[in-house]
């Protein structure tokens, strides 16, 4: 049967796969163009399945923010390769569910929705046309009353910010979400800190400090003066600020009569597993169409 430019053509407006998939479908079902869609989507799926169990640690952190900085959304989405992150379907499928989590405020990832329909039909039409692995990782979002947020992106879309503010101004609101990017605090301040850290890093000096022969009074001086440090270095508020060392981010918000309510900072990849990279073996998955 032959099978005419027009019809591949349509077929590719509407599915969005490549010209050769495309006029192979159309030969497999006869000329009969929903029939064909049918196919395609039922192997675009199997292939989304397939790619399932792919390391994806590249990707991006979009945001976005409504102008009175009174609500935000920010998205982790992941693919296997920076590439395929900078492709058009990934950037447009990236938009489309910030827009939504922004929209809608989702509690979840699993309750995200695109035009009415679950996100992972989305998700897996889009793994089978860029032949990755994409993942939509987490998501935070929210509303403020009386507060305002501020945001701060690095790295084109690598780490991402937002830090809602109680008093000061969006400048000071940047400020902070820079340096929270920067500077990786672990939680506001010493009520925030996860008591199981703090009991590891207590244990670990603690051990170091009976190994300097000291007396038991001074090695619990040691101890505490260690964790201060430390309590220091990990909260948000006992950080030097990354624009002006001299003073702490406490010292900074106190100056402008501001306090951080919450903070979400994202970084592309953060704690995923990646695998030992070889590209010789890759290049030949991507020969073998694995």
């Amino acid at each position: 049967m032959t099978i005419s430019a027009g019809q591949v053509k349509e077929l590719r407006e509407r599915t969005g796969a490549g010209m050769m998939e495309c006029k192979k479908a159309l030969t497999e079902a006869g000329g009969d163009m929903d029939a064909a869609i049918e196919q395609m989507r039922i192997s675009g799926l199997a292939k989304a399945d397939k790619k399932s169990g792919n390391t994806a640690a590249e990707g991006i952190v979009s945001i976005a923010m409504a102008e009175d900085r009174a609500r935000f959304a920010m998205v982790e989405i992941n693919s296997q390769t920076d590439f395929a992150a900078k492709a058009p379907p990934f950037v447009e499928f990236t938009d489309r569910v910030t827009r939504a989590v922004f929209a809608d405020q989702p509690a979840s990832v699993e309750a995200i929705e695109l035009d009415g329909e679950p996100l992972e039909e989305t998700r897996k039409t889009l793994v089978a046309k860029i032949g990755e692995n994409i993942q939509v990782r987490r998501v935070a979002c929210g509303t403020s009353t009386g507060g305002h947020y501020g945001q701060y992106s690095h790295g084109g879309g690598r780490i991402g910010v937002v830090a809602e503010l109680e008093g000061g101004d969006e400048t000071l609101a940047r400020d902070v979400a820079m340096h929270i990017a920067a500077s990786r605090p672990v939680c506001i301040d010493e009520s925030g800190v996860p008591a199981e850290l703090l009991e590891k890093e207590r244990s670990i000096l603690a051990a170091e400090a009976s190994e300097s022969g000291k007396p038991p009074e001074i090695a619990e001086k040691m101890v505490q003066g260690r964790i201060r440090k430390y309590l220091a270095e990990v909260t948000l508020v006992g950080q030097p600020f990354v624009k002006d060392p001299d003073r702490t981010v406490g010292k900074l918000l106190e100056t402008a009569g501001a306090r951080v309510r919450l903070f979400h900072r994202f970084e592309v990849g953060e704690g995923i597993d990646r695998p030992q990279e070889n590209f010789a073996q890759e290049v030949m998955a991507q020969v073998r169409g694995d």
